[in-house]
């Protein structure tokens, strides 16, 4: 998510154009990457013919740097290899299917950018995603994407701003939304360890778009683990906004295994609905989530099928629904 807006539409036609074939090569390669002896093979062979996954890492990787270096030209003459960095690449393509909700294809990518121009505790970021969730800074297990609702594409779009890091444990984003919307977005965020293997972590974010004006963003998760390989975690947030009576609020309680070779799998109870200040319960969702990940080709690039049942309910006056849920995604880290 990062931006200072010279030549945007530009940028971001390239960028969306780059990122759709970067997944496609993924998706189309996966089986490839995944043969036995390829990590060897790349290592000793000359860059045509390693496997395509390792091409569209690098490509991805290449190109964040190369954005990354232009950028901070912009800011001085420091060259980019002294203290400049990429970090926390993230690419990810994703098909789910809810039975309420239309077919829907997802992809986001995002990336963190320390640029040795500017002042050591700011970073640029840039993102593909719902920008509302991002700037609202909702917690991803709490997303609508989570509940595998479709959204509309012009419900996406890239966030790009400049972050601070502040001391105790605080953080301050200014940036813009793909359509030039200003926004500023505070987060103050502490983990306390209660005892060995009990967690409570509390973030409270406050925000300002021209849409919602000032609003607030509260999450709290409870961790416990269990054994070394399963934990359980309770996550709440809610969100208010100054032209909204409502408030906007999600939990999650699921328990999480980690299996031999990197695989995960979890279980999850979701709720989630708007509420009327003042007057109760407005529309809710409640659903039941199971998810599997694990890797595909080495350790960056993983592959997640979730299958589950929600029961929505419209509003207060209607009674709850059934619709089943399926989906799959590639994440690649780089």
């Amino acid at each position: 998510m990062d931006g200072l807006r010279c030549k945007q539409p530009d940028l971001h036609m390239n960028l969306t154009a780059g990122l759709l074939w970067l997944a496609c090569c993924c998706l189309a390669t996966t089986a490839e990457g995944a043969e036995p002896g390829a990590a060897e093979r790349a290592r000793s062979e000359p860059e045509a013919a390693q496997p395509m996954t390792e091409v569209t890492r690098k490509t991805a990787r290449d190109t964040a740097e190369w954005l990354a270096r232009g950028i901070d030209g912009w800011f001085g003459s420091t060259p980019f290899e002294q203290g400049g960095k990429v970090s926390d690449g993230r690419l990810e393509m994703s098909l789910f299917k809810r039975r309420d909700q239309s077919t829907d294809v997802d992809l986001r990518f995002s990336a963190h950018f320390r640029l040795p121009n500017i002042e050591k505790r700011a970073y640029l970021f840039l993102g593909r995603d719902d920008p509302r969730t991002a700037v609202q800074d909702k917690p991803d297990a709490t997303t609508a994407s989570q509940r595998l609702l479709s959204q509309r594409t012009e419900d996406r779009g890239f966030l790009a701003g400049l972050g601070l890091t502040l001391p105790s444990d605080a953080d301050l984003r200014l940036g813009l939304t793909a359509r030039l919307q200003p926004y500023v977005q505070a987060r103050w965020q502490h983990l306390w360890v209660l005892e060995p293997g009990r967690t409570l972590d509390l973030r409270e974010t406050l925000f300002w778009t021209r849409s919602d004006r000032v609003g607030s963003t509260t999450s709290m998760s409870f961790e416990q683990l269990l054994s070394a390989n399963l934990a359980l975690r309770w996550l709440n947030t809610a969100t208010i906004t100054q032209t909204s009576r409502n408030v906007d609020w999600s939990s999650s309680l699921g328990a999480y295994s980690a299996l031999p070779g990197q695989r995960l799998v979890s279980l999850e109870l979701l709720a989630a609905g708007t509420g009327t200040q003042g007057t109760g319960v407005g529309r809710s969702d409640l659903g039941v989530l199971l998810h599997w990940e694990q890797p595909l080709y080495k350790d960056w690039l993983r592959g997640e099928v979730v299958g589950g049942h929600f029961w929505p309910r419209p509003d207060a006056q209607s009674p709850r629904g059934r619709a089943w849920a399926l989906g799959a995604s590639i994440k690649m880290r780089f």
